[in-house]
C-alpha cells in the first residue's frame, strides 16, 4: 500500500511539473509573439510618421517623396504586422490603421474589408467600435449609403459608449445629403443643433442647414 501511494504521489508530481512547464513555454511563446508584433507595429507608425522629401530634391534616405507614397509604405507595413499575428493588441491595432489608411488614400472597398476584419477580431471593445465608425465612414465613400446609414444610426443609439455621438450625427447626415435625403439630413442635422449646442460640429451644421435651405 505504502508503495502504491508512493507511486501515486509521484504522479501526481510529474504532472504538476509537466503543467508547470506547459504553461511556462506557453506565456513565454505568447510573450514573443507579443513582442514580434509590437515591434512590426513599431515598424509601421515609424513609416507613417516618416518626413516628406522637399519637392525637387532627392528623397533622403527614411523620407518619402510624396505623401501617397509614404501612405502606400505604412500600409504595406500594417498589414504585414496585422497578417502575421492578428488576434494580438498589436495586429488588431495595425489592422485599423491599415483600414484608416486606406481610407486616406481613396480606397474605400479595401478600407471596408479591413474595418470588417477588426470588428471580428476586437468584438465590442473601443477598437470594435471604433472600426464600426470608420466602417460606417468607408460605406458612404464608397456609395453604400443604406449600409452606412444603418451603422451611424446604430451607433447614434449608444449614447454611454465611447464614440462621440454629435459626430456620428455630423456623418449621419452628411451621408444623408450625398444619399439624396435631404428631409433627413435637415432632421439630423437639427438634432445636432438641438442636443449638443456646444459640440463643435455644431457650426458645422447650421452651415449644411444653410445650404440644404437655400437649394431648396
Amino acid at each position: 500500500m505504502v508503495d502504491e501511494r508512493r507511486r501515486e504521489t509521484t504522479g501526481f508530481m510529474i504532472a504538476a511539473v509537466v503543467a508547470a512547464v506547459a504553461a511556462a513555454g506557453y506565456f513565454m511563446w505568447r510573450e514573443h509573439v507579443q513582442s514580434r508584433a509590437h515591434a512590426l507595429l513599431a515598424d509601421a507608425l515609424a513609416v507613417q510618421e516618416a518626413r516628406i522629401a522637399v519637392p525637387g530634391t532627392p528623397a533622403a534616405p527614411g523620407t518619402y517623396p510624396t505623401e501617397r507614397a509614404r501612405l502606400e509604405a505604412a500600409i504595406a507595413k500594417f498589414k504585414a504586422a496585422a497578417d502575421g499575428y492578428p488576434s494580438t493588441d498589436a495586429g488588431i491595432f495595425a489592422r485599423y490603421q491599415e483600414a484608416a489608411d486606406q481610407l486616406v488614400l481613396g480606397n474605400p472597398a479595401a478600407a471596408v474589408t479591413a474595418y470588417q476584419e477588426v470588428i471580428r477580431r476586437a468584438g465590442d471593445t473601443i477598437h470594435g467600435q471604433m472600426a464600426r465608425l470608420g466602417l460606417a465612414v468607408a460605406q458612404a465613400r464608397a456609395g453604400q449609403y443604406d449600409q452606412a446609414i444603418n451603422a451611424f444610426k446604430e451607433l447614434a443609439q449608444r449614447k454611454d459608449g465611447p464614440l462621440p455621438v454629435d459626430g456620428i450625427l455630423m456623418e449621419l447626415g452628411r451621408t444623408y445629403r450625398e444619399a439624396g435625403k435631404r428631409a433627413d439630413a435637415q432632421q439630423t442635422f437639427n438634432r445636432l443643433v438641438a442636443e449638443y449646442p456646444d459640440s463643435p460640429f455644431t457650426q458645422e451644421a447650421k452651415r449644411e442647414l444653410d445650404t440644404l435651405n437655400k437649394a431648396a
